[in-house]
């Protein structure tokens, strides 16, 4: 009955919790922005050259990989340890997904685990698919105000790092447009602010609201989250979202050898090299639980 309900909200409110509201300044603000970008990423027909192509390929990568890699398994779950200078290195190239600094992104999916699928859930599909995938990013005062602040980040506002991004993640992207626009005009703009930003934000997203409609469950999890195995390619491991549900604490998210996971290989290599420690796993005593739940014993 659950499932069914969760549907009926997807198919008849995709759009519900907009009209009607009053918008405040972030939200008019983040709106423009993610139009600005969708505007300009229709102009890359129109400025193709293999130069810009190839920097907006190997921005968007460093750019996920800083999303994966540090806000989601290392920042929001201490699935491992690094080094801090590498820490905040992974951090910084993150910042440039434009998805908020390290303390925002945190915290909302903090709560996501602690809240999954419920009327507190940030970006779940309880509020309609739209909701979930970016419309509760143009929502500030149900994002902010349904849980008093940034209450569950204080390990992150104790560093000054964190606290100086925070207060300036944009300014970090305007710089960085100012120097692709330096490095190869108009071109550099369009692939490597447009086309990457919207590629990745979607891809992003998708794990909010693809990932708890469409796919499969490998666990049971209490929740609606589930095993996407193509985003799971496209987001360098995020797809394998039931996992992570079940496991949240674990590095590593692709935990059958078909389900690839970009990100757990990058992980694994900077184990090998002694720079990532206290990598956490899943023990087969938990994925044996977790199994037998799923099968009613």
């Amino acid at each position: 009955m659950r499932v069914l309900r969760i549907w009926v909200a997807i198919l008849m409110t995709p759009c519900a919790h907009f009209w009607g509201r009053k918008w405040n300044l972030l939200d008019l603000v983040t709106a423009a922005m993610f139009v600005s970008i969708h505007v300009l990423a229709l102009f890359a027909p129109f400025h193709f050259n293999w130069s810009a192509v190839v920097m907006a390929m190997a921005l968007g990568y460093a750019t996920t990989l800083g999303v994966t890699l540090s806000y989601h398994r290392n920042l929001a779950h201490r699935s491992f340890k690094l080094p801090k200078l590498l820490e905040y290195l992974f951090a910084y190239m993150a910042v440039f997904s434009v998805q908020g600094s390290p303390i925002e992104w945190v915290s909302t999916h903090r709560y996501h685990h602690q809240y999954t699928d419920t009327e507190k859930d940030a970006h779940s599909p309880l509020k309609g698919f739209w909701y979930s995938h970016m419309g509760w990013i143009l929502d500030s005062n149900a994002r902010f105000g349904r849980y008093g602040g940034l209450r569950n980040v204080e390990d992150l506002k104790r560093q000054p790092f964190y606290m100086f991004l925070h207060h300036t993640f944009l300014l970090h992207s305007i710089i960085l447009g100012g120097i692709l626009y330096a490095f190869g005009g108009f071109p550099f703009i369009v692939w490597g602010m447009g086309v990457r930003l919207v590629g990745f934000l979607h891809g992003a997203l998708l794990v909010n609201s693809a990932c708890h409609t469409w796919g499969y469950q490998s666990w049971n999890t209490g929740d609606l989250s589930k095993n996407l195995w193509w985003l799971g390619l496209l987001a360098m491991g995020e797809g394998w979202h039931n996992n992570h549900h079940a496991f949240e604490y674990s590095a590593r998210q692709g935990l059958e050898w078909w389900e690839v996971d970009l990100t757990w290989y990058f992980i694994r290599f900077l184990e090998a090299l002694g720079l990532a420690t206290d990598v956490k796993l899943p023990s087969e005593a938990h994925k044996k639980r977790k199994a037998l739940l799923i099968n009613g014993d």
